[in-house]
This record gives structure tokens, C-alpha cells and sequence, in this order.
């Protein structure tokens, strides 16, 4: 299977490399470059892709900690952490480009469990053996390849990208970098930009794997991505996507599922969805904010047969002046307490607040409403949130009996930008629990979200 999957690889890169072989000799027909201009030109006048980033993080989280015997309260995190990026992209070379970047994180101070998984699921108990007994950050060591592609821009308005990459759409919901974690969700595989029709941008792509945040490569499946862009304005916009996996284990059977049984249930699914987002200026002081977003999951290619459940998101608000606040509501649906929407390649740290109590949504749903307000003075930046955390059909307590109120979170951050290249941040998160989640009748209470806060010291440099 494996050996398919390298074949497979190998074909997909092959057969582009020709293609653009053939309409790059087409391409130099129509347009012959300065005979002065060379490689060496391109590389110096290309860009640097590298910054190092130091970060601290403490975690408390009440409850002991899982499998340990005896049992005993699990211990705070404390995790000092750098990540270094080096990199460059070169200038345009008879329309090819090349970028090349490497990725090193260093653990200075690792009092953490960080969810290296040796055996078991992505999301279990614990997966880090020597560190059972603390909190999890999830920022391992690794050294490795971050990114390294060819982009060729042979056809107006159009780029052609293959090799292994970041991707960002839209507010990241559905596919994004992960980019707060210091190691970062990339894709490998092809991928197309076209802005040909006024106003408009289609993004398509084939990965043929993905490599997660704890640093294991998924090569079993492929993930095809449609998104079409169109602007209403600047700063305005309605999207249509589809997003088709067929990764049958991305590490999550049974924390999708739940239950022991189900972790090698097939994760294959299919989202398709419609999303408007907008600023809309309304005088030289106002602006008005807004969202309206529906999608609809379902499986795919052998997937789970529960797979199927939906999403919304709305919510709008004012800005006035360096001044935001909004008010949004957002639903994972459940399907009758045996799956919800999920959103595995998504940078779900931005969703359901920042503590990370639910990035992979229980079984029972998600309704989370909650308001943000962000202020702007010179080079400071401070944002806030407050979320109210509700399940979209009842779950089992640990006490007996059902609920349906996970728990309350807010999130307070401030930003200090000394200059282009230096940034430095800190974070507060402080999740409460409610009624207290087990997630089957049999489950005990090792499986409870439990309260939990977190720090964050941030200080970046960017050439």
C-alpha cells in the first residue's frame, strides 16, 4: 500500500513536470527574458522566509493524571520553546520560482507531555511516555522540512504550485497551517490560484498526505480542495467550497466516535458549503461586520456511515475607528449523540477559544456563542473574547443524569509590535467547567473537560 502510495506520488510529479516542461517551451516562444537576467539574479532578488520564534506556555488543568498509578492530580505545564524557521524564495526565473524552508523546534525547558503519539490516537489520554504526569503542550522536537515547492506562473493570472505547503483559506475554519502551534500542518501535493474572471479566485489543489502538528505524516489518502472566491468589495465576500478526503485515519476514530471500539472507524468525508463575510463601510467612522456560513458533512470513499452532520455560522457587529465588537454563534451539529462536524485540517486553536478543550468536537455537538472585542493604539493590539459553550443534543454526566452546558471560556491577548521585525505577545486563556462530560455511560471521569488555564509569553523576529 505504501509502495502504491509512493508510486502514485511519483506519478502525479512526473507527469507535471512534463506538462510544464511543454508549455514553458511555448511560453518562451511567445516571450523571450533579458538575456542579462540569471538564475543567480533570480535567487538574490528573491526573499528570505525565515523567523525564530521563543514562546513560553504554562498549563494548569484540574483532575489526575490519566493512566498513572497510583492516581495523582496531574502536574502543571511549563514549556519553553523555540522555533526556528529558514527559508527563501527566489524571484520568478522564466516563470518558475523555487522556495525552500526548513524548520527546527527546540524544546529549552520541557516539563510538558507533547503529545508525540508513539502508539494510540492523536487525541488520547496521554501519549508521550516519560511525561504522564503533566499537562500536554502540544510542541514537539523536530527538525525537518517545512516547506519546499516550484511555483510556475507560464499562464496570465494564473499559479501553479507543487511540492510540500502551507495553505490558508478563507478564516481557516476548514484548512489552515496551524500556524499557532510551533510545529505547522503542511500539504504535499499540487495546487492551482486562477484570477482570470473579474473579481474572482479559484483555488484548487490535490494532497497526496498532510503532516500534523505532532509531526506524524498522514499518507493514507488524499485530501481535494475547490474553493471559488468571489468580492462583492475589498472587503466583501461570498465563497462556495468542497473539501473531499479520503484519509481513512487521521488519528481521531475514537475521539470522533467515542468509545474504545471505534478507533479504527474510517474518517473519509466530504464537506461542501457556502460562506459570506464582510466589512461594509458605512462612513468615515462606522463599519459594519458580518458572517453568514452553512456547510454540510457527510462520508465519503468508505467513510464512517455516521458521518453526517452539518455547520452554521452567523453573527455581525460594528467597528468604530481602532474599535470591534461582535457577537457570533457557531454550530458542529451532532448526529442524534453519535458523531459531530468535524474540521481535522482547520486551525481549530482559533475556535471555541484558545485553551484547546475542543479541537475535535465531542460526539454530542457544539453550540458555542460568544462575543469578541479588539482594540488598536500605535503599535499595541488587544483582543478579548467570551464564550458560552452548550452541546448540541444532551450528554451523559459523570454525577448521572445528562446536561448540555460544557462550560464557559475567556481569552484576553495583548500585542506589542516594536517593529516590522519584532513582535512580541501575551496570552490568557481560563476555560470553567459546567456539567461535568463523559462521553459514554461507561467512560469515567478521566475523559472530563475539565477547568483549565493557560499562559502564553510570545517574543518573534522576522527578517
Amino acid at each position: 500500500m505504501k509502495q502504491n502510495k509512493t508510486f502514485k506520488l511519483n506519478l502525479v510529479i512526473a507527469c507535471t513536470a512534463f506538462a510544464l516542461s511543454s508549455i514553458t517551451q511555448a511560453a518562451y516562444a511567445e516571450e523571450v527574458p533579458d538575456a542579462e537576467y540569471t538564475l543567480l539574479d533570480a535567487i538574490m532578488q528573491g526573499k528570505p522566509l525565515t523567523s525564530f520564534r521563543l514562546r513560553y506556555e504554562n498549563v494548569g488543568q484540574d483532575g489526575n493524571a490519566p493512566v498513572l498509578t497510583p492516581a495523582r492530580p496531574l502536574e502543571d505545564a511549563n514549556a519553553i520553546t523555540l522555533r526556528s524557521l529558514i527559508g527563501w524564495q527566489t524571484a520568478p526565473f522564466h516563470n518558475f520560482s523555487f522556495t525552500a524552508q526548513l524548520i527546527n523546534v527546540s524544546k529549552l525547558e520541557d516539563n510538558f507531555n507533547d503529545s508525540t503519539p508513539a502508539t494510540g490516537s492523536l487525541n488520547a489520554a496521554s501519549n508521550q511516555p516519560n511525561k504522564l504526569a503533566y499537562a500536554k503542550v502540544v510542541d514537539p522536537d523536530y527538525t525537518g522540512v517545512n516547506q519546499l515547492y516550484v511555483d510556475w506562473t507560464g499562464i496570465k493570472n494564473t499559479k501553479l504550485r507543487l511540492g510540500r505547503q502551507q495553505v490558508n483559506l478563507d478564516n481557516v475554519r476548514f484548512i489552515g497551517d496551524i500556524g499557532f502551534r510551533q510545529v505547522m500542518q503542511v500539504f504535499d501535493g499540487a495546487s492551482v490560484l486562477n484570477k482570470s474572471i473579474p473579481d474572482t479566485e479559484v483555488y484548487l489543489a490535490h494532497f497526496e498526505s498532510v503532516q500534523q502538528i505532532n509531526t506524524k505524516l498522514r499518507t493514507n489518502g488524499a485530501l481535494d480542495i475547490a474553493n471559488i472566491k468571489y468580492r462583492i468589495s475589498p472587503t466583501e465576500s461570498v465563497v462556495g467550497y468542497g473539501y473531499l478526503s479520503s484519509f481513512n485515519d487521521l488519528g481521531f476514530g475514537n475521539v470522533w466516535f467515542g468509545g474504545t471500539t471505534n478507533a479504527g472507524a474510517n474518517q473519509s468525508n466530504q464537506v461542501f458549503g457556502l460562506r459570506l463575510d464582510g466589512v461594509h463601510k458605512l462612513n468615515d467612522d462606522w463599519k459594519a461586520l458580518y458572517t453568514a456560513e452553512y456547510a454540510k458533512q457527510s462520508d465519503y470513499k468508505g467513510g464512517d456511515s455516521r458521518i453526517d452532520a452539518h455547520y452554521y455560522k452567523v453573527g455581525g457587529g460594528a467597528a468604530y475607528g481602532n474599535l470591534t465588537l461582535r457577537a457570533d454563534q457557531e454550530l458542529l451539529s451532532s448526529n442524534n449523540g453519535t458523531y459531530a462536524f468535524q474540521t481535522p485540517f482547520g486551525t481549530n486553536h482559533l475556535f471555541q477559544g484558545w485553551v484547546d478543550k475542543f479541537l475535535a468536537t465531542p460526539k454530542e455537538g457544539i453550540k458555542d456563542s460568544f462575543i469578541t472585542a479588539t482594540y488598536k493604539y500605535g503599535d499595541f493590539a488587544l483582543s478579548s473574547e467570551y464564550h458560552v459553550l452548550n452541546s448540541d443534543v444532551n450528554f451523559h454526566q459523570v454525577t448521572g443524569g445528562t446536561g448540555n452546558q460544557y462550560g464557559t471560556e475567556w481569552d484576553a491577548a495583548l500585542t506589542y509590535n516594536y517593529n516590522k521585525n519584532i513582535m512580541t505577545k501575551i496570552e490568557y486563556g481560563k476555560y470553567s467547567e459546567s456539567d461535568q462530560y463523559q462521553p459514554t455511560a461507561a467512560i469515567t471521569q478521566a475523559s472530563r473537560i475539565r477547568d483549565t488555564d493557560k499562559l502564553w509569553l510570545t517574543a518573534m523576529y522576522t527578517f
